[in-house]
């Protein structure tokens, strides 16, 4: 009985952050800086552990640290949050302890860092134009790196822009074409569903150190004004997947694993 109760409370505190987060645009800025630096969870384990600690930058559970090399301290032992992780054994998920970086010592944690001019980002930007579900087409007379023409179907890439402008204005496009679907998804419109390319470009950008403009979020209230938890969570799970899959894509690319004997990385899903 108190497992499923926590597990309940686990779930209100969700749905309480994602509509704090839906809501006010510090808050949804600090969830797209947050799901830029651990990407492999889910939006509503940002909310749990960005509500239960304020402070937190990287997270993960006992487990996921020690994948990487990384132990929780003596004096931080007693001091997690909660978020949802896989169970062990069976399906679904399950309340576990999760730490900050910050809770934790050992090996240092590498990240990919894309620099301007560097073969990592031009791998980064075939990388991610392979995403696109439209013709590619070049127009050097643009005044923006790149834009996605929803009628012709067509990409248009600038490439006389610097490579991290580049990135983020392909990144944010490719999800506008990837979102209209060569067409099928009807409801699609640039206006409603730019905030949702934009916070896809900005994760990637996070995640890789690129930088970027803050996106708008001046409509952010109208956009989700009258949805519920659950409608906003399937938005930024649309959004996380989409970054996720292209960023794993990226750094696959670019530093494919390396497998020793007898040690494996594991990846968090979730």
């Amino acid at each position: 009985m108190q497992r499923q109760a926590d597990r309940d409370n686990a779930t209100a505190m969700q749905d309480s952050g994602i509509v704090e987060i839906a809501s006010n645009p510090e808050m949804y800025l600090r969830y797209l800086e947050l799901q830029g630096d651990n990407p492999h969870y889910s939006p509503g384990n940002i909310a749990l552990a960005m509500f239960q600690n304020p402070n937190v930058t990287q997270f993960g559970t006992r487990e996921k640290w020690k994948s990487i090399g990384r132990s929780i301290m003596d004096a931080e032992v007693n001091k997690s949050f909660q978020i949802f992780s896989r169970a062990s054994f069976g399906k679904g998920y399950t309340l576990a302890p999760a730490y900050d970086i910050s809770q934790t010592y050992g090996r240092e944690v590498k990240t990919v860092q894309l620099e301007n001019g560097s073969p990592e980002m031009e791998a980064a930007l075939r990388t991610v134009l392979n995403y696109t579900v439209a013709q590619v087409v070049i127009d050097e007379h643009m005044d923006t790196p790149a834009f996605y023409d929803a009628e012709r179907m067509e990409l248009a890439v600038n490439p006389n822009y610097p490579d991290n402008e580049a990135f983020a204005a392909i990144a944010a496009e490719i999800a506008h074409c990837r979102m209209h679907a060569k067409g099928v998804n009807n409801y699609y419109t640039r206006g409603e569903c730019d905030l949702d390319a934009q916070s896809v470009s900005y994760i990637l950008c996070r995640r890789f150190g690129v930088e970027r403009d803050v996106p708008d979020l001046s409509r952010l209230a109208e956009l989700y004004g009258d949805w519920t938890p659950q409608e906003v969570r399937q938005a930024l799970d649309s959004v996380q997947d989409m970054s996720k899959k292209i960023g794993n894509s990226i750094e696959r690319n670019i530093a494919p694993p390396e497998h020793t004997r007898g040690s494996q990385v594991k990846r968090p899903t979730r």
